[in-house]
């Protein structure tokens, strides 16, 4: 299945509830310092309703409760990528994005055979302080050069104004946190970005070859199983 040109990353299931029926139809949960059993509650609820809402669901960095609660994607940063058992991950049919900053770790990342490889933050953000400066646009065409086919997500100071040029750099994907979560009007700050997205582009992002190979009739050669992401967190 494509991937759709823009996702929200929330941090709980009530989120996804307020955004879905607004056409939503890929949402990250990204849930941080809760108790693991508040997570997976918070992940079979985001499940359910994303199920139900013909959506999909990216767990950030809890691959294990996303194995086991049969989520659609996991998303790992690069500091998660030794311990995930990627292997287990591909075997449920579970899809991989991976994030990277750097040349280092797009190498890496590419290494793994990723569903999507996110690059971020494209410009300045406001959810925290940054160990990276911002990427810019140029060097967004630069990845989508060295990453083809594989969706390229953008994460990290976007705004929906900004949405022509960071689809015009190479980017096939935008993820989106403050401008939607912090918006004085989170509803019709996500039906901007969505009626954005769209003028872009009719359609959406194409998938990678790695889920089309899996999903293809005629299977596919796969040397190691593959990995991870964690977007420009």
């Amino acid at each position: 299945m494509p991937l759709p040109r823009v996702y929200p990353i929330v941090d709980s299931a009530a989120w996804v509830r307020r955004l879905l029926p607004l056409g939503v139809r890929l949402v990250q949960l990204r849930v941080k310092d809760r108790s693991l059993d508040e997570v997976r509650g918070e992940i079979v609820e985001s499940r359910g309703l994303c199920a139900r809402s013909g959506a999909q669901l990216i767990v950030n960095d809890y691959w294990r409760l996303a194995l086991e609660e049969r989520c659609d994607f996991v998303h790992l940063g690069q500091g998660d990528l030794d311990g995930a058992d990627t292997a287990a991950l591909r075997r449920a049919g579970i899809r991989i994005g991976i994030s990277t900053h750097d040349h280092a770790e797009l190498d890496r990342a590419l290494s793994l055979d990723p569903d999507y490889v996110a690059l971020g933050p494209i410009y300045p953000t406001l959810l925290k302080v940054m160990p990276w400066a911002p990427q810019g646009l140029e060097r967004l065409t630069e990845w989508k050069g060295r990453v083809g086919r594989i969706p390229l997500v953008a994460i990290g100071g976007l705004t929906a104004e900004r949405l022509p040029g960071v689809f015009a750099a190479g980017a096939d994907v935008a993820a989106v946190v403050t401008d939607i979560v912090r918006n004085a009007d989170p509803e019709a700050r996500t039906r901007e970005w969505l009626a954005a997205a769209a003028q872009e582009s009719p359609t959406a992002a194409r998938e990678s070859p790695a889920a089309a190979a899996r999903e293809s009739p005629t299977p596919a050669t796969r040397e190691s199983p593959a990995a991870t992401t964690h977007g420009a967190h």
